[in-house]
């Protein structure tokens, strides 16, 4: 054999054990990646991603009702990494109704719930043992306008009778709360006011712009409302959140399982509310527009900035997330009210306070 075959034969025995450490090493680097793929799902909650500084968080999903300025709060903790520092790594879903974020979270899709709590006395009274208890409030006021057709130099309720007016689902918060003030003003709903009630959470508006024989009124949350006004298709004449009074409007919840299995994920993400409570309520509207500005791109900020204001001005969100008793009663009599309750639930089984308490003695 002549030196070139020698050679060759070397070249190629080389060549042929590069390449099976080549595969090897590929093999074993698959492998890793799908043990720890397994082992980052199968510790979701003790464990998890880490972040530039190696600080490891804990993934919290959190299912919102609705995408809404009526929230910043909740934004404001998202955008300056309030959920961060408390150890959290925050995935936020929208479900688009009461209904439907309580669906998510009873099925274990979400670690915590954010809606109407009307939502947590339903799924108790329908005998779910694995229930869904409300630990930190945030709004205390309706966050829906009634916008009409026409603009009124000034506005009484008394006005709706005889009208059409697109509202919201039948048993949910923000169709409650607009029942509720109609009867404080003498008016019967679908009696004196005939009330829409087969029109998606998400697409009132839409419906109002576009067919102006549907109806003289509709009930809309922000950016809904104010963007009715600049485009001219309608003016916002009263304020749910005003006329109604101090409701307890929407709240955090999660299933008594998880409160017990994670309390501390639990007290973590209520501080990290209770900071972003205390941000708003002591900042301007524009510098929380500017904050909370990349949550909402398809809004200007300026319009941003109304909508907040608008917010501010009328006492929306709390000082602390206690979800008080005397709040809980006021809700529940509103059920009682529209008949979607007949009977009081204990406000000790649906509402634990300790998270909220122990965010506000850490804050203050």
């Amino acid at each position: 054999m002549n030196n070139f075959s020698v050679n060759n034969s070397l070249v190629k025995s080389k060549l042929k054990t590069g390449l099976l450490h080549l595969v090897i090493l590929a093999f074993s680097i698959l492998i890793c990646s799908l043990i720890g793929c397994s082992s980052s799902k199968n510790d979701a909650h003790s464990t998890a991603s880490s972040t530039e500084n190696n600080k490891e968080l804990t993934p919290v999903t959190l299912n919102e009702v609705a995408h809404s300025i009526f929230y910043a709060p909740q934004y404001t903790a998202i955008e300056l990494g309030y959920f961060e520092e408390e150890g959290i790594l925050l995935t936020l879903d929208t479900g688009f109704g009461a209904d439907k974020t309580m669906t998510a979270l009873i099925s274990g899709n979400a670690d915590i719930g954010f809606m109407g709590s009307e939502a947590s006395i339903y799924t108790y009274k329908e005998g779910n043992e694995d229930f869904a208890i409300n630990f930190a409030q945030l709004t205390q006021r309706a966050g829906n306008f009634l916008v009409s057709r026409e603009q009124y130099d000034s506005f009484s309720w008394s006005q709706l009778k005889g009208s059409t007016v697109i509202g919201g689902r039948k048993g949910g918060m923000p169709e409650m709360v607009f029942e509720y003030i109609l009867k404080k003003n003498g008016l019967t709903p679908q009696k004196d006011v005939t009330i829409i009630q087969n029109i998606d959470f998400g697409s009132t508006a839409a419906a109002f712009s576009s067919d102006t024989s549907l109806s003289d009124y509709t009930v809309e949350f922000e950016p809904h409302a104010t963007l009715l006004e600049l485009s001219g298709d309608g003016y916002v004449a009263a304020s749910l959140g005003v006329d109604s009074g101090y409701v307890p409007y929407t709240a955090y919840s999660a299933r008594k399982s998880f409160l017990k299995a994670h309390p501390d994920t639990i007290q973590h993400f209520t501080n990290a509310i209770q900071k972003g409570l205390k941000y708003v309520n002591s900042h301007s509207a524009a510098e929380i527009a500017n904050v909370i500005a990349p949550q909402f791109p398809e809004t200007d900020i300026k319009t941003i900035t109304i909508i907040v204001n608008r917010y501010l001005e009328q006492d929306t969100w709390k000082n602390d997330t206690i979800f008080t008793k005397e709040s809980f009663d006021l809700l529940q009599d509103i059920l009682l009210d529209a008949g979607e309750l007949e009977q009081k639930v204990p406000y000790d089984d649906l509402v634990t306070t300790t998270y909220a308490k122990n965010a506000v003695t850490k804050f203050e």
